[in-house]
């Protein structure tokens, strides 16, 4: 079976890349792969390990986190840089980010712990 062009564009870009997709909770391993595949690979693990060991062993939680980082920065900035040159688009991106970090920054809680007291006494 041939692969439609953009993998073999991807595969030869990247000869490494590893697909980090989690497959539906219904989903098969083909019975009649002649070469294993990292989705058959995926729902094998997933069925020997359970999906959190999954998204654990293949780093899924930081794919998640940057997705939530980047639909944040949509969110707030904007969908899409407004400057024209490449330098004024990574100035743009970097002020963006510093308005996220410190509206991020506002909403954490300062925490200071506490010193135990002796016991009140009557």
């Amino acid at each position: 079976m041939a692969l439609p062009p953009i993998y073999d564009a991807v595969l030869l870009h990247s000869p490494g890349a590893r697909v980090v997709i989690p497959p539906r909770s219904n989903a098969v391993e083909r019975p009649n792969a002649q070469a294993c595949c990292q989705r058959d690979d995926h729902i094998a693990s997933m069925q020997i390990d359970g999906r959190l060991t999954w998204q654990t062993s293949t780093g899924y939680g930081k794919r998640a986190l940057v997705e939530t980082a980047m639909g944040r920065y949509k969110g707030v900035i904007g969908p899409r840089l407004r400057a024209r040159s490449f330098r004024a688009q990574q100035t743009e991106a970097t002020i963006g980010v510093t308005i996220l970090n410190r509206m991020l920054a506002c909403g954490r809680p300062k925490s200071v712990r506490c010193e135990t007291s002796a016991p009140a006494t009557k």
